[in-house]
């Protein structure tokens, strides 16, 4: 059954508890599984890790370092750089949906908006859930503020309006 791998999904988180990341915020989480220092960075350069930080609740698709080395070669570097902090924080708030969204309930949707307004696509296949072409490798990290569904691939919010949800 499709659903049966999100029940099985939940692993240690980078060798840490879940518990334990229950008690640490997104980013909190983030910065100490180990494998999100691009992220981490990212979202230091766009001035989001104090919203991160707050009351949230926030569902974080969160891409690994091996994601963002999947983008072509010098994308981070000119995404981090201050004349390009408008295409960053776009970037980032695409992966980042308010409130907190499980992946029992994620598996039911066909998309989800993100905090930038722009669609993101949901689908389940071959027992996996999907966000546009990004695979989710580890469901339901739990946070005090949220929760983080750590991803395969960056996303790339749609160029225009006419383009969202596609």
């Amino acid at each position: 059954m499709k659903k049966l791998w999100f029940a099985l999904s939940i692993v240690a988180f980078s060798g840490a508890s879940l518990s334990a990341a229950e008690e640490k915020n997104i980013v909190e989480t983030a910065v100490s599984a180990g494998s999100f220092k691009t992220l981490a960075a990212a979202l230091t350069a766009a001035g989001l890790v104090d919203t991160l930080k707050g009351n949230g609740p926030f569902t974080v698709f969160a891409p690994t370092d091996e994601a963002f080395a999947k983008l072509p070669p010098g994308t981070v570097a000119n995404l981090l750089k201050p004349e390009n902090k408008g295409m960053l924080i776009d970037i980032l708030t695409y992966h980042v949906v308010s409130g907190n969204v499980p992946s029992g309930a994620a598996i039911k949707l066909t998309e989800a908006t993100a905090l930038n307004n722009k669609k993101i696509k949901l689908q389940v296949k071959e027992g996996s859930l999907f966000l546009n072409t990004a695979k989710v490798t580890t469901a339901d990290v739990k946070c005090s503020n949220g929760v983080i569904h750590i991803i395969d691939a960056v996303l790339l919010p749609p160029a225009t309006d006419k383009d969202k949800g596609n």
